[in-house]
């Protein structure tokens, strides 16, 4: 009898630790490939249960041109999520946002919608390393939406795009976490470096 209840509870268990599994695979990340490698991964950080990205904004500092200043690009990417079953016109209204963790410098700038569905692949643009110059790393964004439109943020134009990620397999993306590099003092910053999206069915 012992027996039987020990096999009961490891057939069980393993029932429950494949639905885990599962659960866990719904969701995936898009790397973008062409981060730089200063600062830290950060915390990852998702959409609502039951919610996907259907726009975006971003934190820029803007470009400046005296001899001794540090750009930092972009800062910050925030992923605005939005519930299918309310219709798109009221949930656009209704929405939650997510961010993973922010540079210190410039300004949020408006959020941009995709017309229809939800972001599904992105693109970063980064400017390589500059060696005794200003380094800014990443600088800007774009998103690819689910019903084909294509959305770029407002960010600063140094540095080159790299390739469009992966497509989601499932609905859209639902998560992100970023790579930032602290404050340097009187050293160079950079700011966001590096993004992942993670997706989710």
């Amino acid at each position: 009898m012992h027996h039987f209840i020990s096999l009961l509870l490891v057939i069980i268990g393993l029932h429950v630790s494949v639905q885990t599994a599962i659960s866990v695979e719904d969701l995936y990340a898009l790397h973008a490939g062409n981060g730089m490698s200063w600062g830290w991964w950060r915390f990852e950080d998702r959409c609502p249960n039951g919610t996907y990205a259907a726009g975006f904004s971003i934190r820029v500092e803007d470009i400046s041109y005296g001899f001794w200043d540090d750009n930092t690009a972009l800062n910050g990417i925030r992923l605005h999520c939005i519930d299918p079953s309310k219709g798109l016109s009221r949930s656009y209204e209704n929405y939650a946002s997510v961010q993973s963790d922010v540079g210190s410098w410039g300004q949020w700038k408006k959020i941009q919608w995709c017309p229809f569905g939800f972001l599904t692949a992105f693109q970063l643009r980064v400017e390589s390393p500059q060696g005794i110059e200003d380094d800014s790393a990443a600088n800007n964004i774009r998103f690819r939406c689910s019903g084909g439109s294509l959305l770029q943020g407002d960010g600063t134009f140094r540095g080159n795009w790299g390739e469009w990620t992966s497509t989601c397999e499932g609905r859209g993306i639902c998560g992100i976490k970023t790579r930032i590099e602290e404050p340097q003092g009187y050293s160079d910053d950079t700011a966001l470096n590096d993004v992942r999206m993670y997706c989710c069915d």
